[in-house]
């Protein structure tokens, strides 16, 4: 029955999308949003879109804050007593998405289930509910603006409020779950789940990697088969898997199936529905409506968005959703591909700004901007440019970013340098702080003097000497940083 349901809207997706734009708009007519965009008169797509503006967390963010303080009827009909936390802006640590009661059921409960099915049509001969789902999550606390509204990671929030019968399904223990301090976490994760018998595993890579080292140091085994002999799935999203993937082979120690999810704070919106093949099933019937701006259009005053209809594959759209918990043409900030339109499947290709987020950090410019700003002026040095990108786990190593500086007036101590900026990321982004606590998931910043003029060199190299070209100051992926290392090591005159 769930299979015929999700061929429904696998094969109309046009048409769900629709529905699900009408019963949101007819929902929050009467909210505060509702009346101020006169949502009662709204009948077709192009009227909503002439009428709501594109927004971006900021411009939100004064809503959410009246929400958090224990206002109703703002954004959504519903009661929210829910927030997701998640990396900040460029002038936040942390910010905050509401998490509706319909968000919780109609599209992150919804979609997990509609995963599962998906995944037991793929693989009919599957033994995935016959043992345990380790669910490596997040953490949350009371908001001690409002004693109503509970903030946590997304994983939390979800953990929190999963149905009853999630909990049988689950391991380990709710309060080892909901753990907030990750040494002890790890340590009690892996001692409480090393007997159960775990058929599946979701979270993140860089703790999921943290976690499975530690189980094979207290139980001697060489690999997790040996420990969890009937694991046959691992979910994973939230970051590439590409650099994961053979020290996952190596250290679970036979063939099992990977399934990527797109899974965010603002809610559910794809997932894998064939293991091991590229692009992730659009989820068009799942409480959220969903527009396409060409990347070119950011930071025009009027972005233009385009609907499922005209999507080209290959091309690169900034993903723009309206969703159950108040999120009206929401500027998400993932940059997505799509990679089939027969049905609709996607990949993120990355953000609309330069970034870091290889261990689930998103470690933004801002961020990055002013960390070198603040570690610079305590130690009266000059910073000419830099660039960063990560170090991936090895067998020996945990991850580590990668930072090419060029000065202009060197700091006497390059550690104190580097003990600042580490100092000022954590201050500015608590998932960078999360992710550096004690060198569980995340080494401290590796950094790397620069000769005088190797920036410039390399801007003359590939032509775009003067002019807006910038140096690139974060990237995903290590291939500039590589280049200008090996540019630094090389004979070039300075110009």
């Amino acid at each position: 029955m769930r299979q015929w349901r999700i061929e429904a809207w696998m094969n109309n997706p046009v048409d769900a999308q629709r529905e699900v734009l009408q019963n949101l708009v007819t929902s929050a007519q009467y909210t505060e949003f509702g009346r101020k965009y006169d949502f009662s008169q709204l009948f077709t797509v192009r009227a909503f879109k002439q009428a709501v503006p594109i927004h971006e967390y900021n411009d939100v963010k004064p809503y959410i804050e009246r929400i958090m303080g224990g206002e109703q009827n703002v954004l959504w009909n519903t009661p929210v007593f829910w927030f997701a936390k998640s990396s900040g802006t460029t002038s936040d640590k942390s910010k905050f998405i509401p998490v509706s009661e319909e968000s919780l059921k109609e599209t992150h409960f919804k979609a997990a289930k509609d995963v599962l099915t998906l995944y037991y049509h793929f693989n009919p001969e599957s033994e995935l509910l016959t043992g345990k789902g380790l669910v490596i999550g997040g953490s949350h606390n009371i908001n001690p603006v409002n004693t109503d509204a509970q903030y946590g990671d997304l994983s939390a929030v979800l953990l929190q409020n999963s149905p009853f019968w999630g909990h049988w399904l689950r391991t380990p223990d709710l309060t080892i779950a909901l753990m907030d301090e990750w040494e002890s976490k790890i340590e009690m994760l892996a001692n409480s789940t090393i007997k159960e018998n775990v058929t599946s595993i979701s979270g993140v890579p860089t703790w999921t990697l943290v976690l499975f080292k530690r189980i094979l140091e207290l139980t001697g085994k060489n690999t997790i088969a040996e420990v969890w002999p009937s694991l046959e799935l691992y979910m994973h999203g939230g970051v590439s898997f590409t650099p994961y993937q053979e020290q996952f082979r190596k250290l679970i120690g036979k063939p099992i199936h990977y399934l990527e999810m797109y899974n965010a704070s603002e809610g559910f919106f794809a997932a894998q529905d064939i293991p091991g093949q590229e692009g992730m099933l659009l989820f068009v019937d799942h409480g959220i409506f969903m527009e396409f701006m060409p990347v070119a259009e950011y930071g025009k005053s009027d972005p233009q968005t385009i609907s499922l209809q005209d999507v080209e594959i290959g091309k690169n759209y900034a993903l723009v959703i309206s969703n159950n918990c108040g999120l009206w043409r929401y500027l998400v900030g993932d940059t997505i591909q799509f990679t089939s339109l027969k049905p609709f499947r996607i990949k993120v290709s990355g953000r609309l700004k330069h970034f870091i987020n290889a261990f689930g950090e998103e470690l933004i410019v801002e961020n990055a901007d002013a960390a070198i700003a603040a570690a610079a002026m305590r130690t009266n040095s000059v910073v000419r440019d830099y660039t960063a990108a990560p170090v991936y786990f090895s067998d020996n190593a945990n991850g580590a970013h990668e930072w090419l500086i060029e000065f202009e007036k060197e700091p006497e101590n390059i550690e104190v340098f580097t003990d600042i900026l580490d100092s000022a990321l954590k201050s500015l982004n608590s998932d960078y702080e999360a992710k550096r606590h004690k060198d569980i998931a995340l080494g401290p910043p590796q950094l790397r003097i620069l000769r005088p003029g190797t920036f410039t060199e390399w801007l003359r190299i590939k032509g775009k000497l003067g002019g807006q070209h910038k140096i690139p100051r974060l990237s995903n992926e290590r291939t500039f940083l590589e280049e200008v290392w090996e540019l630094n090591n090389s004979t070039f005159a300075t110009k």
